[in-house]
């Protein structure tokens, strides 16, 4: 899998977790391009993507990544 494709499958999880259909993540996208997202809102969208990709992250990746993209890349190493 490439990190596109999973952006791409990251997609429909930010715009169910955030319940907003216009909702474009790309590898720059942080919580101050998406309304809503605060702490309690990233909680679920760990759950969300953890979820969708069969996978766990830990605590230090959680607190240090910094956009979608490092969340991308840190599924693609666990995947």
């Amino acid at each position: 899998m490439s990190r596109e494709e999973v952006l791409e499958r990251l997609q429909p999880v930010f715009r169910d977790v955030f319940d907003d259909d216009s909702i474009t993540v790309t590898a720059e996208t942080t919580a101050a391009d998406v309304d809503g997202w605060d702490s309690l809102e990233h909680i679920n969208l760990i759950n969300a993507v953890e979820q969708a990709f069969g996978m766990k992250f830990d605590m230090g990746q959680i607190l240090t990544m910094k956009n979608v993209g490092e969340m991308a890349d840190i599924i693609l190493s666990r995947i």
